[in-house]
């Protein structure tokens, strides 16, 4: 069979009646075949006659085929993508020179992704000439006319143009990366509408400003919307490319990309163009904290744009600025330095902090210094003093190198080219996706060793996530180096804890009364769970359980759940029981049913069956209730099965057994057919940008008003499919060729 003629609408699946024209001929077949599915490729094996020294057989597999092998002493191995799928075809060479099929599996044992199948390596360089969906897109880039823009508040924006210059600067990108960056976006939004991205133009219609963020960034907000660290380093560190960052972080640890931008200058309309963009993108939400540099910009954006948000300063921004801003001290840096942290650190009360932070200053005579002035008054926004009742969930360190920040340095050096960032933005993706599915695997089939018999360390085994508990055990285990003594009783008694690992002293607050616990330490506020000094106060006062206020979902394997888990953390328990049991034996029956075609669909159908069984069990107030007939369902990929006494000798479950709980995920997608009324005038206006026939992409823009042909992407998500939405960002054909200045 020529290769010619599987370039189609569809492909057909391989068979033995098939012939190819070489080896080559069948691996491309082979490969668009796995484009269509959904999996990616490899070449598993060939061979050579002896005699004529020519090929005579090959086998192609699917890049999950086998199993990984990896030495022990590998250094920095990256995970392989290898689980054992048998997913393949080999192929073997006639007499008269044709190829033909020899064998094809085609079931594999895991989920395929057929919307995402260009992400897969071997679909990456496919020529374009015989690639439709990116002739499409490079056809669209020159014949389209209208992209989906900025969002602007226009005339709030405004009002922070104090020089004309502000508003005229643009982005300093080398030729050609203008059109990258577009073909970016409109790659990425046609593998899924729901990514967001928009461009900020000045009045001559050149690039100002850039935002995107993609859809995984969009959900993972909605879990982990508590605090976000926006990151300009890059920026102002003079890197290459002016990139920065909305950096948040899982339940897992693990930092995820909520937002990326490229700016063009550090100006208050820069930053409130942004921020405002970047509030519209995650549907109006705002953090509850927002971390970031000392700036004076950033610091009134953020008033305006999110004023119920809690703005801090990264510590390390702080740290890592007084050898520049303070040289006058020479040799009395490190005397400086030992006091400054003295104050900093170790100032269990306002009082006790504005006492030490005077006599620093004038000990070294620093009363004149602009920017000492600037950090006291800013003390409530960095100072640990002052971080009461709030948490950084480990986003707020005291060096770079500990952020969670930093692990995306390995992606990003100081002369990267934007070229370079773009394909090594598909990089971070991929990675962050496949630590977070590693670390949900384990979650499923592993559970971590109690090192002690502490009852707080009993409480949270099924209850944190792994990485936390491991966290949290150290605190545990740290306790019995603690030996606490009462300073003051009352409705608050206060304690000092010596701690007799670092040799220091902290200072304990505990009201029994209302369950509140607070540690000078800061671990809690900084970290997101209780230090050993509160869980020693804990314990000799006969509390031996975790106050359920101390236990933040976020670091909860309830985590990605929309119901709180609230005081009753034994339900938590039971489910995650459940759940790892359900996955266990989820993997026992795949690994029968996939043993033949008849087994396999013996258990979808069981799958099936057991998964409207349980809808209907748990939300039988909601079957009744359907979304609108214009919007397409989506069921995920969900595999239960219930048995209720757990067996030793892990029979396959029976599938007429009753059928337990799962969350069921289901995804709507809802187009909008008529315009949205703006009640409002000129305010929350939408601009759109036209992108034409230009050189670089970006220029003779047009600015309208989209909503009245908009599209709005729109998620049923969770256990009761409950709405949120995120705006996509379609494509527009312009109506004419005329600029309008954006007012």
């Amino acid at each position: 069979m020529d290769s010619s003629a599987i370039v189609g609408s569809s492909i057909s699946e391989p068979h033995h009646d098939m012939e190819f024209e070489s080896h080559e001929a069948a691996y491309a077949f082979y490969k668009e075949y796995a484009k269509s599915a959904g999996f990616g490729t490899a070449k598993l094996s060939s061979r050579r006659s002896r005699a004529s020294k020519e090929f005579i057989d090959a086998k192609f597999s699917c890049i999950r085929y086998g199993n990984k092998q990896q030495s022990d002493d590998a250094i920095n191995p990256r995970p392989s993508p290898k689980i054992g799928c048998k997913a393949s075809m080999h192929v073997k060479r006639r007499q008269d020179g044709k190829w033909y099929v020899y064998s094809f599996v085609k079931e594999h044992n895991h989920e395929l992704l057929p919307a995402q199948a260009h992400f897969f390596r071997s679909h990456r360089s496919s020529d374009p000439l015989g690639n439709d969906v990116r002739m499409r897109r490079r056809k669209t880039s020159n014949a389209v006319s209208k992209l989906f823009s900025a969002y602007q508040n226009v005339d709030c924006l405004e009002n922070f143009v104090k020089h004309q210059h502000d508003k005229g600067r643009s982005l300093v990108l080398e030729a050609g990366h203008a059109q990258l960056l577009l073909e970016l976006f409109m790659h990425m939004q046609e593998e899924n509408p729901k990514f967001f991205y928009a461009v900020d133009l000045n009045e001559e219609h050149r690039l100002r400003n850039v935002f995107w963020v993609d859809a995984k960034g969009l959900e993972n907000f909605t879990y982990f919307s508590d605090v976000v660290s926006f990151d300009t380093t890059y920026f102002t560190s003079k890197y290459k490319i002016p990139l920065v960052l909305f950096v948040g972080v899982n339940h897992h640890i693990q930092p995820t990309l909520l937002g990326c931008a490229l700016i063009a200058d550090e100006t208050i309309f820069t930053y409130a163009w942004l921020l405002q963009t970047w509030l519209i993108a995650m549907g109006e939400r705002a953090p509850q904290v927002l971390l970031t540099d000392q700036n004076d910009a950033i610091k009134a954006a953020v008033a305006t744009f999110l004023p119920g948000t809690r703005h801090c300063f990264c510590l390390w921004h702080i740290l890592e600025k007084i050898p520049k801003q303070l040289q006058i001290l020479g040799a009395w840096h490190d005397s400086f330095m030992e006091k400054f942290n003295k104050c900093i650190f170790r100032s269990w009360t306002e009082e006790q902090f504005e006492k030490r932070w005077w006599k620093l200053v004038d000990s070294f005579s620093l009363g004149d210094v602009e920017w000492i002035r600037s950090l006291y008054d800013d003390r409530t926004c960095w100072v640990p003093t002052f971080m009461k009742d709030i948490s950084f969930a480990g986003l707020s360190t005291s060096s770079r190198s500990e952020s969670l920040n930093s692990l995306l340095d390995n992606y990003i050096h100081v002369d990267s080219s934007l070229r370079e960032f773009i394909e090594q933005y598909r990089v971070i993706l991929e990675d962050r996706h496949e630590e977070e599915a590693k670390a949900n695997f384990d979650a499923w089939h592993e559970t971590p060793d109690l090192k002690s018999p502490s009852p707080f360390e009993k409480q949270m085994l099924l209850v944190y996530t792994h990485e936390i508990f491991r966290k949290f055990q150290v605190e545990v285990l740290g306790a019995a180096a603690c030996h606490l003594k009462k300073e003051s009783d009352g409705v608050t008694t206060t304690y000092t804890v010596k701690d007799f690992e670092n040799s220091q002293n902290y200072l304990v607050e505990w009201n029994m009364s209302a369950s509140d616990i607070c540690c000078s330490c800061r671990l809690f506020e900084y970290k997101g769970y209780l230090c050993r000094h509160a869980i020693v106060v804990l314990q000799m006062s006969g509390v031996f359980s975790i106050p359920p206020k101390y236990i933040l979902q976020r670091w909860t394997n309830a985590a990605m759940s929309r119901h709180p888990i609230g005081e009753k953390l034994e339900v938590v328990q039971s489910k995650v029981r459940r759940f790892n049991d359900l996955c266990r034996r989820a993997i026992i029956l795949g690994e029968e049913g996939s043993l033949s075609p008849e087994s396999y669909y013996m258990a979808l159908g069981a799958i099936s069956e057991a998964l409207k069984q349980c809808v209907n069990l748990n939300n039988p107030v909601e079957n009744g209730m359907r979304p609108d007939a214009s919007c397409t369902h989506v069921v995920c990929n969900v595999e239960e099965e219930y048995q209720s006494i757990i067996t030793s000798n892990h029979k396959v479950p029976d599938p007429k057994l009753n059928m337990g709980k799962k969350a069921v995920r289901i995804g709507v997608a809802c187009r909008s057919q008529g315009g949205v009324e703006n009640s409002g005038g000129d305010k929350g206006k939408v601009s759109l940008v036209e992108a034409g026939s230009a050189k670089d992409g970006f220029q003779h823009m047009e600015l309208t008003d989209p909503r009245s042909q908009g599209v709005m992407a729109m998620q049923f998500h969770n256990v009761v499919p409950a709405l949120f939405h995120n705006v996509s960002a379609p494509f527009h054909t312009a109506p004419s060729p005329h600029m309008h200045e954006n007012r």
